[in-house]
């Protein structure tokens, strides 16, 4: 009875095993949708159009974007952790998404980490440390020195709770033993157009959102927020030049539901992989100060995992409260 029993169980391990690996021969058949939690015209916003044409040139298929804002990305990643693991709903998820928004939120309605299987990781993206050319500040120390003689009068804007601009700046604030107040918008080109109107003074983003004000002396730019210095802009110190440590990049990567066959999200990877190592592409990186890492998925889910651990003792010790 119990070899019957054995066989039995076997026979079905091996008809699911067959099951999943025909789901993914067949994979994909119809539209599959990527949901960018961002505003358009962002770097994540940007990428996942990216993928989304080589996906949809690959297999052959409509593969859409769909921007569900709002919640500092979570109203789009509560979405799709709620959405068939098939591999047809997919997300664009980033630093903020899936590892520090636990941190920040109250009553998270996901879990990033549980409800969450990596696909690919796509980029980090340097920042840039800019100011209001009307703050007398033109180095990182002198920044720190100016926010320490005139307390509770400088302020950082940034594009919305938990996005990398956010982190860089509690960062920054915890680092420098400073206390510069956040004002968060609802994505960065909001955040910036006050920045050069002198609403706020100081702003963390990503090189390619704010280097053209830079560039046109709208705004000064004092440094990079990654360990060193960026190739591109060799003349341009890294803020951990002057705070050791201080290491700050805007990731972003794809993401599906948990519970999806493990191998749509190896043909998955393996698609988004030609696509980010095309030379258009890697172009279109650099010209955003940006950088890919073949990452497998597994990796990816280190790395993860790795980020969460890091910003949630950042976050606690900078004694912010989840709201």
């Amino acid at each position: 009875m119990k070899k019957i029993a054995s066989a039995f169980i076997l026979g079905l391990s091996l008809l699911s095993f067959q099951g999943a690996f025909a789901q993914a021969d067949s994979y994909p058949n119809r539209q599959i949708k990527i949901i960018s939690p961002f505003a358009t015209g962002g770097i994540a916003d940007g990428f996942s159009r990216i993928i989304a044409q080589g996906l949809s040139e690959a297999y052959s298929q409509p593969v859409i974007v769909e921007n569900k804002t709002g919640g500092g990305g979570n109203i789009g990643a509560d979405f799709v952790a709620k959405s068939p693991a098939d591999g047809y709903t997919l997300i664009m998820g980033s630093i903020g998404t899936h590892a520090v928004n636990p941190y920040l939120v109250k009553n998270m309605p996901y879990d990033p980490l549980k409800d969450f299987v990596p696909v690919a990781f796509v980029l980090d993206a340097e920042g840039l440390l800019a100011v209001n050319p009307s703050l007398p500040v033109k180095s990182v120390s002198e920044l720190i020195a100016y926010v320490k003689s005139h307390p509770g009068k400088v302020s950082y804007g940034s594009g919305g709770i938990g996005t990398a601009s956010n982190l860089a700046g509690e960062l920054f604030n915890l680092t420098a033993k400073i206390d510069m107040t956040h004002i968060p918008y609802k994505g960065n080109a909001l955040a910036i157009t006050d920045l050069i109107g002198g609403q706020t003074q100081v702003m963390f983003a990503t090189m390619p959102t704010i280097l053209p004000y830079v560039k046109s002396d709208k705004l000064r730019g004092l440094a990079v927020t990654g360990a060193t210095r960026d190739p591109s802009m060799p003349d341009l110190p890294s803020i951990s030049e002057t705070l050791p440590g201080f290491d700050v990049k805007n990731w972003i990567g794809l993401f599906a539901p948990t519970g999806t066959p493990p191998a749509i999200v190896k043909k998955l990877h393996a698609e988004v992989n030609k696509i980010m190592m095309q030379a258009a592409v890697q172009k279109k990186l650099e010209s955003e100060g940006a950088k890919y890492y073949a990452m497998t998925p597994e990796a990816f889910g280190a790395f993860q995992k790795k980020e969460s651990v890091r910003w949630g003792k950042i976050i606690k010790s900078a004694g912010i409260k989840p709201e």
